[in-house]
């Protein structure tokens, strides 16, 4: 999925923990093949090649993230949109060229955006897609299920001390032996003081983060964001660090994307009604840093 998985682990003995490690990772890579957009090989590539013609039968994996991934398009009016792509391709250009994409191209990738023009078949598990060329990008769900579902593998193996790190999104089981918690340090590269490093004490729950720290292009004296706004087709213009604390790493990998575009204040009433989820943004515009967090989000 275009980034690395690592696991921490306590384990009886060496062989249970090679075991339970390797059945984790044959199953992260089994998911790898379904829904990473890398792969032109992968089931979801395969899947957005033919959905246009006719419905397609997918696997149980896929349909399940596609499906979270459209609740949570419609519970954030769109501003999680895994229809995205075709936009992302252009600001990608953008950052290697250092030239803004021009107005008909940003038109004409988002006629090819929406997530409504995904059509989910819970009958026959199917998806089809409305429009011919939508291409689908699973960046900011997948990787958080495939920690969820490489947890559950270990477990089953009869690990329960663990940690999956999927590329900064943590999945965490049970702390580590005479521990409260694992400690997990947050550090927000966009600041320079003290307040850029916050650590954690946590088990048995998820936390995901999204920045744009490294992936931005600077034109004309404007930054833009790698992260894209799905309505207006350009990317964010102003610095953000969101934090995410939920119950599963797919709820908080996809929470991090959709606060990374709504308005702070939006985001975080989006957060309020979620069960089990609280959330930390911090904002930098115009010379000023601003911190916006859910009521039980750790001080």
């Amino acid at each position: 999925m275009g980034t690395l998985f690592r696991i921490l682990l306590y384990a009886p003995g060496e062989p249970e923990a090679r075991g339970a490690a390797t059945a984790a990772f044959e199953r992260i890579e089994e998911l790898d093949q379904r829904l990473s957009d890398y792969r032109s090989d992968s089931e979801l590539m395969r899947a957005c090649r033919k959905a246009s013609e006719r419905p397609v039968i997918v696997s149980r994996d896929l349909f399940l993230v596609l499906e979270n991934a459209l609740h949570f398009s419609r519970l954030s009016g769109g501003a999680f949109d895994i229809t995205v792509k075709p936009l992302v391709e252009l600001w990608r250009r953008a950052r290697q060229t250092k030239q803004l994409p021009n107005a008909q191209a940003i038109a004409g990738a988002r006629e090819r955006v929406g997530y409504r023009k995904v059509l989910l078949n819970p009958m026959t598990r199917s998806v089809r897609l409305r429009t011919e060329g939508v291409k689908l990008d699973l960046g900011g769900i997948a990787k958080g299920y495939a920690a969820d579902e490489a947890l559950k593998t270990l477990e089953e193996h009869g690990i329960q001390r663990a940690l999956i790190d999927a590329g900064g999104d943590l999945r965490l089981g049970e702390p580590p032996p005479g521990k409260n918690g694992w400690t997990v340090t947050l550090e927000n590269a966009h600041l320079a003081d003290a307040a850029a490093e916050q650590q954690f004490v946590l088990h048995n729950t998820a936390i995901a983060t999204s920045s744009d720290a490294y992936q931005f292009v600077e034109i004309d004296g404007i930054r833009y964001s790698h992260i894209v706004d799905p309505a207006t087709g350009l990317g964010m213009r102003d610095a953000r660090m969101v934090t995410v604390l939920a119950s599963d790493a797919m709820t908080a990998d996809a929470l991090a994307t959709t606060l990374s575009v709504l308005a702070p204040e939006k985001g975080l009433e989006l957060v309020r009604k979620i069960q089990g989820v609280e959330a930390r943004v911090v904002r930098h515009s115009g010379g000023k840093r601003e911190y916006f967090a859910s009521r039980n989000f750790p001080p």
